[in-house]
Formats: C-alpha cells, structure tokens, sequence
C-alpha cells in the first residue's frame, strides 16, 4: 500500500527512491512486525504456530472470552512437543513464547501488519469483522481471509480500502501441509497480492496464485474426484471399497474417495460440493450426489459420527475389494497398434513369458480366444453385441500399479475374461472386475480433474503450474490433472469426454473449450 509514501515532483523521485518504494510495496512482511490471527479454533491455532515459528510476533484474539488465552496455552503445549521430538530447540521455544500474546481487545491489534481470519464460513460474520478491524488497523496492513469456499471479493465489498484485501486459505492441518491458495479478489491490489505471496513463501510454504472463483484451484478442480466415484457406485458398477481400491492401487491415489470423505466428514465434503455447484448456477459439471445426500441426512458423517461408508466401530471389519480369484494365463497374445498411455504393458508381459505379437490395428489386445481387451475409451462393452470385448482401466504407472480393473459386457464368455484375469495376474496384479460403466472407474476421474484443470487456467483463474501444484500438495494427487493428461494425451482425454457425453447427454461430460484446444493442438503438432 502507498498510504504513508509522500509523493513529490517526478523530478524529486530518484530510480533508486522508486525501486524502494515498490520493494517495500511487494517485499514480505519483515520478521519483526506483528501478525495477528482472528480465530483460535484448529485451523487459527496452526496459522498463529506456523507464522510465530518463522519469527513473528503473533497475537490471537477471539471474540469467546477466555479462548485466545486456552489457545496461547495449547499452542504452548504443542510447540513443548516439538521440542521433545527434536524438531524445535528450547532457546527457540522460549523465543516463540515469549513472541507469543493472547489479545483481549480487538484494539490489542492495531500495530498488526497482517491480520488472518479464521473464523465461522458466514458471510455476513466475516464482513462485519473486517469493518471492525479496519477502524482498528493502519491502512498499509494487509487484511486476510483463510475462507475455503466463500468469495474473497464479497468479503472485501463493504471495506473502505478493498484493495488490501486477500485470501489466503492454508489446509489443515496448517503446520504440516505445504499449500497455500493466495486469492485475489476482484478489488485486491496485485502488490498486495504479492507481499502475501512472498510472506507465506518466506514461511516455508508453497504459494499460488488463484483469482477468486468458487472453491479457488483445489476445491473447484477435485470435485470429480469423489463425484465420479459416487457416480460408478450409483449405476451400480462397483462397491465403495473397491472404487476406492481402484483409485489407490491403480490410480495411484493415496486414499480412495469414500474413505477420504470420510476422513474429512460427509456433511463438510457435501457442503464443498454443494456450495461450489450453486457459485456455478447449477453447472452440471459440478452436481451434488444424491447418495452423498442420503448418508448426511441418515447422520453417517464418517470417522467423527462413527459410520460413514465404512463402519468405525469398535471391532468393525473393513469391507474388502472385489478381487478376481486366480485364472490362467495365455501362453500368447497380439497387439494391434500402439497402446497409447498404456504402451508399457507389453513389456510387462514380454518379462512374464508371454509371447506378443506385434500386429497392426487401431490399438487393442487381441487374446487367443478372440476377445479384444481394449484400455477404457468411454464406450461400453455391451454396445459390441457381435464381438466380445473387456476394458481395462488406465493406471497412472502400469508397472507399479498392484491391481488392473476390468469391465464387461453380459455376453461376453467366462473363458474370454478369464484370459483377462490370468494376463494381468501373471504381471503380479490383483484383478478387479466391476460393471460396465463408461469410462470405468480412473479414466473418467482424469480426464474430468483434466478438463476442469485446463478450463481454469484457460479461464485465468491460475497457470498451469500452480493448478498441477495445488493440487499435488493440496490434496495429495500422484501426478497434477495437466500434467497426466500430457502423458495420456490430450486429444484421448477430449475423445474419452465425448464418448461419456453422448452417453450421459446432461452437458457434465461434454468437452470445455479448453480441452478441446489442447486436443486439438495436440494432434496439429503429430501430425508435421
């Protein structure tokens, strides 16, 4: 902010002058300036510790009595902790503690150079707030919301100053989790933007930049993370456990999405998915589950209420992945074409002993029977009623992946899936056999986080980098959704949507613009 710089006569302004000026403008907030943290609730609390622990002094106010005093003594107790594992030395302790103050007045706050709320996602309770702070606080502090799914911009409407307004929203738990989303709302100044990008940088964490759109990069773009695996259970292709397996195991996540939702509580997941489908009026692309719905309304909220879709109850045996038993397998098969993402299999079986047969084709698994085993392509099995054919899903790393999934038509015979099975078996990789859904169960869920991802960044809500590297760090994902859908192509990621389209013709599946472009472009270039 420019608020206390006099400005002089351009003849008066040296080039040095100037380059202080915006250094100081863009720099991050120096160690000694206070940061205070409105909220002493578990997210508050982890804001506050990694802030003092970088060497600010911090102060806590809550509006509860009592409570920034409660969080002073826990935030005591935890870093005690940190200590004893070795992670924090004692005169660094006693530094942060002595760093460390529980404000009892809003006015106790006045000197602060950034203030960060994190308190109840009410709209009207966070406007109210920042209007009592900015009759507080000069007007170079940085004011700073860690909302996850309300809108940086209505936050900052009633303030006299917006433009030192911004989001920035860490994920729980704050200490340990690298990512930070810096929001920019529509009335934020792109130097104040910056001077809390390079602040949470210099704290150790990993910033990006994000406009504000509903659920900013991570939870805008992971929606179809959990809503095409609720979507597989509701047609009935598969049972939670083994979505989930597939998802592990063969995409290469690390928690499947009924478990992790919940880990997370099926009413918060639920509220995420609803809130940021209504910011995109209704946008089909974004639908809520109405079996998600049923479990919050039945009270199954996950781990906290002790049954979600899995039960937490003492002695409870954890339902287990459809596995195929053991089957055969073929002495030989031909391969017909390239395989695309799915090319390195046929080293695999090549090192099991299997004979392979390099023959022309449109890309498939001839087995010796005569069935094609095709990767997963949107279409179904059934619609070749005249030929008999088994999908397999995609896999992130087919080498490391320790379970295949297959999927089917009715009519295709026992011994052709069997030879399947066994193909796969003999690579080392439990089998899994679910219904015949388009676009099974890691194909689909790639290809939607890939076209939501390229739809944000062609939309300018954040590069590409950060898209990748939000969600990477932000919600654990094996690969950034642009970044596999590089290694499976884009033009297969367009052709794969379109197929779902035109069997789910609700516009959820339909192409955006911008996977349209990079399939397009993609197959521009193969072919110079």
């Amino acid at each position: 902010m420019s608020a206390n710089v006099t400005v002089r006569g351009s003849d008066d302004v040296t080039a040095s002058e100037t380059a202080a000026v915006e250094q100081g403008r863009t720099a991050a907030i120096g160690r000694d300036r206070v940061v205070a943290v409105v909220g002493t609730g578990t997210m508050g609390q982890g804001i506050a510790q990694v802030a003092l622990v970088a060497g600010h002094p911090v102060r806590l106010y809550d509006s509860a009595p009592g409570r920034a005093a409660e969080a002073v003594a826990a935030l005591t107790a935890r870093l005690d902790r940190l200590v004893e594992k070795g992670r924090l030395d004692a005169a660094a302790r006693e530094a942060a503690v002595g760093r460390l103050h529980a404000a009892e007045d809003p006015a106790e706050l006045a000197d602060a150079a950034l203030v960060i709320e994190a308190i109840v996602e009410d709209l009207s309770v966070k406007q109210r707030l920042f209007a009592d702070l900015e009759k507080i606080v000069g007007d170079d502090t940085v004011l700073a919301t860690n909302t996850s799914s309300l809108s940086v911009t209505a936050i900052a409407g009633g303030l006299r100053l917006p433009g030192r307004f911004v989001g920035l929203h860490f994920f729980n738990p704050a200490p340990l989790l690298p990512l930070v989303e810096v929001v920019s709302g529509f009335a934020t100044d792109s130097d104040v933007a910056t001077r809390a990008y390079e602040t949470v940088k210099g704290w150790g964490k990993t910033p990006v930049r994000c406009a504000d759109t509903p659920g900013f990069i991570v939870n805008r773009v992971a929606r179809p993370f959990y809503a095409e695996a609720l979507r597989v259970f509701e047609e009935g292709g598969a049972d939670p456990a083994t979505i989930d397996a597939a998802l592990r195991e063969c995409g290469g996540f690390r928690m499947g999405p009924f478990e992790l939702t919940d880990l997370i509580g099926q009413d918060v997941n639920e509220a995420v998915t609803r809130s940021v489908w209504e910011s995109f009026h209704h946008d089909p692309k974004f639908t809520p589950s109405l079996a998600q719905r049923r479990l919050v309304e039945s009270g199954r909220l996950g781990r906290k209420s002790g049954h979600g879709w899995f039960s937490y109850a003492e002695g409870a045996e954890r339902p287990e992945p459809h596995t195929a038993p053991p089957a055969e397998a073929p002495g030989r098969i031909a391969v017909r074409g390239d395989l695309g993402p799915a090319e390195p299999l046929v080293g695999l079986f090549e090192e099991a002993g299997i004979e392979v047969r390099r023959k022309s084709g449109n890309g498939y698994i001839q087995l010796p029977g005569g069935a094609r085993l095709g990767l997963a392509d949107g279409e179904t099995a059934f619609e070749y009623y005249d030929e008999e054919i088994v999908y397999f899903d995609l896999a992130l790393d087919y080498a490391r992946a320790s379970r295949i999934v297959l999927s089917t038509a009715e009519h295709t015979s026992a011994e052709s899936l069997a030879e399947a099975v066994g193909l796969f078996q003999a690579l080392g990789k439990r089998v899994s056999v679910i219904g015949d859904v388009p676009g099974m169960i890691v194909a689909r869920t790639v290809a939607m986080l890939a076209d939501l991802a390229a739809d944000a960044v062609d939309r300018g809500v954040a590069t590409a980098e950060d898209v990748d590297t939000a969600m990477r760090l932000g919600v654990n994902y094996p690969a950034g959704p642009l970044e596999w859908a590089g290694k499976v192509g884009h033009a297969r990621v367009r052709d794969l949507l379109m197929e779902l389209h035109e069997r789910y013709p609700t516009g959820r599946y339909a192409p955006s613009l911008a996977t349209a472009r990079r399939g397009y472009a993609e197959e521009g270039q193969d072919s110079r």
